[in-house]
């Protein structure tokens, strides 16, 4: 759970310290990483089997698991979509400088 805390705070770190569009958005992708870590090591059981009709006991609630392919889903379709606006935006102002699409170079 530890190493999914840090890749959230690794991106965190990411988003407040650059400038790049590009980077911004890799930011927010290793984000949604970790936050798909987490809930994976939160529904994991030692020794859980599937919930497929069997009489043992421990079993693995799979909800967590579904949701994260969904979140997977959701990240993949929402760095497709910064991409292509960062293009846009490149072919626009012929930069990728956050700053600059602002009008100005005062910090973010």
């Amino acid at each position: 759970m530890n190493v999914s805390i840090l890749v959230v705070l690794v991106g965190l770190y990411g988003l407040t310290n650059n400038d790049n569009a590009i980077k911004l958005l890799m930011s927010l992708s290793v984000m949604g990483s970790g936050v798909i870590l987490l809930f994976v090591t939160v529904g994991y059981i030692p020794g859980g089997e599937a919930p497929l009709m069997t009489s043992h006991i421990s079993t693995v609630d799979p909800l967590p698991h579904s949701v994260m392919i969904t979140f997977i889903v959701i990240n993949l379709a929402t760095t497709a979509l910064g991409l292509a606006l960062i293009f846009q935006l490149y072919r626009r102002y012929g930069t990728i400088k956050v700053s600059e699409y602002f009008g100005g170079d005062e910090k973010l």
